[in-house]
């Protein structure tokens, strides 16, 4: 009788036979075998294999296989890469076809089991038992290698027919052989004719040891791995793993049509012998192919069409995409005037810096669009370990390459255009310094033998255009910074923003939320409210969003509208977003004595800040307070100072010594720190001490030295941006920071009044109309009046 009853589904087996008490690996990949496979997966697991009589032809019928098999259970199953299945089975019986029949393209059978048969004397079965046992293990010794725990199995037996069905299913005998000992019913019949095969297979084994022996010394490298991978294609034969060829056969094609540098071409094949003499089983196998499938699908020489660069045809298209950046733009268009001459990519990197939402990373996209090349970018803000740069050893348990090489895979092309972003945000751990390991990638003397730790061989990485971002280069390494030609963005004027909000954003966000420009429109009124009242950034990112809102909220308006065009004003601002965050004119209409306004410049574009002052009694201290870095903090040190030196010449009842002097900084949760608050610290401990108020629509920044001189500063053009949308109609600057107002735009400069200044006395004077006694300085050989304030 048969375990199980009912038609059973049928896999054909090609190249093995299954003995019962054995459990086995196959690799199912024919489709009908596949439909079996389901078949027996929706029941409960049970399986006739039937072998092929013909295993070079397809089975066309059922006649084709032999009507006796094995009644399998299907232990476990796995789908592979290709949509083949990994399958192990255990054989319980073998059985006989009593009927067969085809449905849904798969065949069926009905079964029934066969026993052994033949009556065994006690006597008879012990010999026959020890013999196999002994003729086992002398073949098991004549094929060396790890076979302790196979004669120990062996030697375990007490069962005749298990062991006869042992010996037969691991045995190396031809395949017609196998089905001959899988029909053969009669128990001692079969016993003998496998001692009879067993011994043929010790006599061959002896012969073939001596001859391996005899032609050790003399076989060379490439003999053997052709022995050893005939040896292999045996085995898969015997065990019905016959796909793997298929693959390798697949990776040769495709190694080849890579186009691979000869390094990459040696290591690839180097890779494809060892997944040929490994078992698909084996955890290293699937490592080898995901290497491989990497390396094959790198684009080693594919480039992008090669044209012509278009200088004319790159202009268009950055203005097209950016208003306003003049210079910026003017210093891509050389750049590229550069590529053009020098007919290469190789070269110097563009580091684009500027504050948030400006438009960095869309220069990146614009300048990709306009080479014709295709567009990768990686974010690097946050990364802390050298292995996402390089990728990480193949010896790690789950293994990728580095963020470079996955980008430029992606591109499918090997000279894309490669956007860095947020260069300035990496951050150095415990795992190793990813800024060191750009350092090669942006060179261009190295990065034509680029090493990726999990690829393991140089990719030419010269044709890449990099472009970095960043917002600030102050956290960026020396040696890395070195290696980009920086390229500074500031932020946009109220002007410049309203135009990119008309001409692109507006745009852009009704196509985005499905609303036709004929339904609706927004008064340029209402628009600069949003500019001025609800927005204050350097770049356009809130602007965008507050676009965005507008759409949201006038939305379920459209739709009651019934295709009337609705038009959003100043006064439908206020039910939109409620209350306006910004006034109109951010500094208020009288400050007390002490408090000055003055410039910052911050990562995020130009601020104003107000610095405060107030004296009590005490005992000459001075008291800082608003988290004031140590540069801030001497810059306050040094105004006392000069105030301490002078004030008394013109107010004798001022004490020092009687006074405790605070001052503070509002937003104290901020850090701050820098030299160029140092001209407003002095005007609000002046003003404090003379009790005369300082205008508050008076902005001022620069740096003052001990002697009285007021030194230049940075971020001039982002600072008086800040200043204008803030209100401010006056500003006080050191005189060599006036040709850096030439990047002021003009609507801006004629709307505000600049001084410019060399001393402190200067500013007191502009800020306070006090005029302050001049410090006279003795001489060798006499005396000569000069104003402390004044620069040689």
């Amino acid at each position: 009788m048969s375990f199980v009853s009912g038609y059973l589904p049928v896999i054909p087996l090609r190249n093995a036979v299954l003995f019962p008490g054995i459990s086995m690996p196959l690799r199912v990949g024919r489709e009908k075998s596949v439909q079996a496979l389901r078949q027996a997966t929706a029941g409960q697991n049970w399986v006739v294999l039937l072998g092929q009589k013909n295993p070079d032809t397809s089975i066309a019928k059922i006649e084709d296989l032999y009507s006796v098999g094995t009644l399998c259970k299907i232990e476990s199953q796995r789908k592979e890469d290709d949509g083949s299945f990994s399958v192990f089975v255990h054989a319980h019986q073998r059985v006989r076809v009593i009927k067969s029949r085809e449905e849904e393209g798969v065949f069926q059978v009905l079964t029934e089991g066969l026993e052994d048969i033949g009556q065994l004397d006690v006597k008879t079965k012990e010999a026959l038992l020890e013999s196999l046992k002994q003729i086992s293990l002398e073949t098991l010794d004549l094929l060396g290698g790890h076979v302790r725990r196979v004669k120990t199995w062996i030697g375990e037996i007490n069962d005749l027919s298990t062991l006869t069905n042992v010996c037969a299913g691991y045995a190396d005998f031809e395949l017609k052989e196998k089905q001959a000992l899988l029909e053969m019913l009669d128990l001692k019949e079969r016993a003998l004719r496998i001692l009879d095969l067993l011994q043929e297979q010790k006599e061959r084994l002896k012969v073939q040891n001596d001859i391996r022996e005899k032609l050790t010394d003399n076989i060379n490298q490439s003999q053997r791995e052709s022995i050893l991978r005939e040896q292999m294609r045996v085995i898969r034969e015997q065990l019905g793993d016959d796909d793997s060829k298929g693959i390798v056969e697949q990776y040769e094609a495709k190694i080849k049509d890579a186009q691979m540098t000869p390094e990459a071409l040696e290591l690839a094949t180097s890779q494809l012998r060892r997944l040929e003499s490994m078992n698909a089983a084996s955890p290293e196998y699937q490592i080898i192919r995901t290497h491989l499938d990497l390396m094959v699908s790198l684009p080693w020489s594919k480039s992008s069409e090669h044209k012509e660069i278009d200088l004319e045809e790159a202009e268009r298209i950055l203005n097209e995409d950016h208003y306003g950046m003049e210079k910026i733009k003017k210093r891509i268009l050389q750049h590229l005037a550069v590529m053009k001459l020098r007919k290469t990519h190789q070269g110097s990197i563009l580091l684009f810096v500027g504050p948030p939402g400006v438009g960095k990373t869309s220069l990146g996209k614009s300048i990709a669009r306009a080479l014709g090349k295709k567009y990768v970018r990686a974010a690097l803000g946050g990364v802390r370990d050298d292995s996402e740069i390089r990728g990480h050893r193949r010896t790690y348990i789950g293994a990728l390459p580095g963020r470079i090489i996955s980008s430029i895979k992606k591109a499918g092309e090997n000279d894309p255009v490669f956007i860095l972003d947020e260069i300035d945000k990496l951050s150095r751990g415990f795992s190793g310094d990813p800024a060191s390991a750009l350092l090669e990638t942006l060179d261009p003397e190295q990065n034509g033998s680029f090493q990726d730790h999990y690829l393991d061989t140089p990719f030419d990485l010269s044709k890449v255009m990099f472009i970095a971002t960043a917002n600030s280069l102050e956290t960026i390494p020396g040696p890395l910074l070195d290696r980009m030609e920086v390229i500074e963005l500031t932020g946009y004027t109220v002007d410049e923003k309203r135009q990119i909000a008309k001409n692109h954003l507006w745009p852009k966000q009704l196509k985005e939320h499905g609303i036709e420009d004929s339904q609706l429109g927004i008064t340029d009124e209402a628009l600069t409210s949003v500019l001025t009242r609800y927005t204050r950034e350097a770049g356009v990112r809130e602007l965008q969003r507050k676009l965005a809102t507008i759409c949201k909220a006038m939305s379920l308006r459209i739709v009651k509208a019934a295709g009337q065009k609705l038009t959003v004003d100043v006064g439908d601002l206020d039910e939109i977003f409620g209350a306006e965050r910004f006034s109109s004119d951010m500094i208020e209409s009288v400050l007390p004595p002490g408090v000055v306004t003055g410039l910052a410049w911050t990562p995020v574009g130009g601020d104003i800040l107000f610095i405060e002052t107030e004296e009590m009694p005490g005992n000459g201290q001075l008291l800082l307070t608003g988290q004031l870095g140590e540069v801030m903090q001497e810059s306050t040190k040094i105004a006392l100072s000069l105030l301490k030196a002078r004030l008394p010449l013109l107010d004798p009842n001022i004490d020092f010594s009687k006074k405790e002097i605070h001052v503070h900084v509002p937003a104290g949760a901020i850090p701050k720190d820098g030299p160029s608050a140092g001209v407003t610290m002095l005007s609000s401990i002046a003003s404090k001490l003379l009790k005369r108020p300082v205008n508050p629509k008076l902005a001022m920044t620069g740096e003052i030295s001990l002697r009285g001189s007021v030194l230049p500063v940075g971020g001039i053009k982002e600072k008086v941006i800040a200043a204008h949308r803030a209100g401010v109609n006056e500003i006080i600057l050191c005189k060599k920071n006036e040709k850096d107002l030439r990047e002021v735009p003009e609507s801006i400069k004629k709307d505000i009044k600049f001084h410019f200044v060399s001393s402190v006395n200067e500013v007191l004077k502009i800020a306070l109309g006090v005029d302050l006694p001049q410090i006279y300085i003795p001489t060798v050989g006499g005396s000569s009046p000069m104003e402390s304030g004044a620069i040689n």
